[in-house]
């Protein structure tokens, strides 16, 4: 007699349940699919020649898609994926110019200035960093720098990457420099003329690089022509043997990847610096020397009896993230040029932007302290 009452508690319970289980499953499917998992966005690559690459996975948020790691020994690669625009005409980079004799960069006899002149139709990017061969001294441009077509002699600030020496060196012109191959490696470098704007720190951390790379290397890399270069240091024989075997097994990784704007790369399992390019185009250009500047900091702090842990997407995407929200600071390199420079206590990001295209931004540059 008292089933009765309790199957009619059950009935009204079910029919009560069924309906609060679809509204509930509803939910947290719409919840789901308003907030997907950023894990989504990332690219996962397999491995070109011969690097190896894990899948890529993080939780921080980033304007960027990454994809990698890309690894060779103690080198390690992200590639950024992202949206570009083209400028309305696009860019001849230094080294492009250089060789097809469209530009023209001068020896002034200043250590910290030199004159450029683009003789083409032509915008002609020039980046921080480039090194240019031949005058009085082997320079580095020490900013970013766009010249526009029929530019004139224009003043472009420099360092030099090459003391003692003050006159011709063997057979090449001393007015003028023929040649913009190399980019200068080793975050060190890169903050002494950049961050601390100095000529003696510059000095200072071109000698900490040709000592490193000596010890790694099996034999010294000053060169008889210049021992303080830089840039014969690059041209090395054992270092080019060295870093050889890096970029065959990473330089094909940015093949057929239309939307890679920009890399990432570690040595030693920690973050070290990204460049990121408006434009696949540019980025592409450029993609031969950055790499092998990284693969001569590769060589220069290779730690043979130690090992670390593999870099993650995860850290790698916190760090761009987090260098974008330094302290801010502009500087007007040129009435076409402004640079925007932010910077905390971990790492220093410097944007630079092009004002005719309405301030749009050409190269990011991210740099680990």
């Amino acid at each position: 007699m008292r089933q009765k009452p309790f199957l009619a508690i059950l009935a009204i319970c079910a029919l009560i349940a069924v309906p609060l289980g679809m509204f509930i499953h509803a939910q947290v499917r719409t919840s789901s699919d308003a907030k997907p998992s950023i894990a989504a966005n990332v690219i996962a690559n397999t491995p070109q020649s011969g690097a190896t690459a894990g899948q890529a996975q993080t939780t921080q948020t980033t304007p960027y898609r990454l994809s990698g790691p890309y690894t060779h020994q103690n080198l390690s690669i992200f590639l950024v994926h992202g949206n570009q625009s083209e400028p309305t005409k696009p860019f001849l980079t230094l080294q492009e110019a250089l060789a097809q004799k469209k530009v023209v960069v001068y020896e002034t006899k200043s250590v910290n200035e030199l004159t450029i002149e683009n003789l083409s139709d032509m915008d002609v990017y020039v980046q921080s960093g480039d090194i240019v061969k031949g005058g009085d001294q082997d320079r580095m441009i020490s900013v970013d720098f766009i010249v526009p077509p029929k530019s004139g002699r224009t003043p472009i600030a420099a360092f030099c990457v090459e003391s003692g020496r003050w006159s011709r060196r063997g057979n090449e012109a001393s007015a003028n420099f023929t040649s913009s191959e190399n980019v200068v490696a080793t975050k060190d470098l890169k903050l002494a003329a950049k961050r601390a704007k100095s000529q003696e720190a510059v000095w200072d951390n071109v000698t900490v690089a040709q000592d490193k790379l000596s010890n790694n290397v099996g034999g010294s890399v000053n060169a008889g022509a210049s021992r303080s270069s830089l840039q014969l240091s690059m041209e090395n024989d054992k270092v080019k043997e060295s870093t050889d075997a890096y970029t065959k097994a990473l330089a094909g990784i940015v093949k057929d990847k239309p939307d890679v704007i920009g890399y990432v790369f570690a040595i030693n399992g920690q973050v070290n610096s990204a460049d990121i390019y408006s434009s696949n185009s540019l980025f592409t250009k450029l993609w031969p020397k950055l790499l092998t500047a990284s693969a001569i900091e590769a060589v220069a702090e290779l730690q043979k009896s130690s090992t670390s842990e593999p870099i993650t997407a995860d850290t790698v995407s916190g760090f761009l993230a987090a260098a974008e929200k330094g302290d801010a600071s502009q500087k007007e390199v040129t009435n076409r040029v402004n640079l925007v420079t932010r910077e905390d206590d971990k790492s220093i990001f410097f944007e630079t932007r092009d004002r005719h295209q309405k301030d749009a931004w050409i190269h990011r540059n991210y740099i680990k302290k």
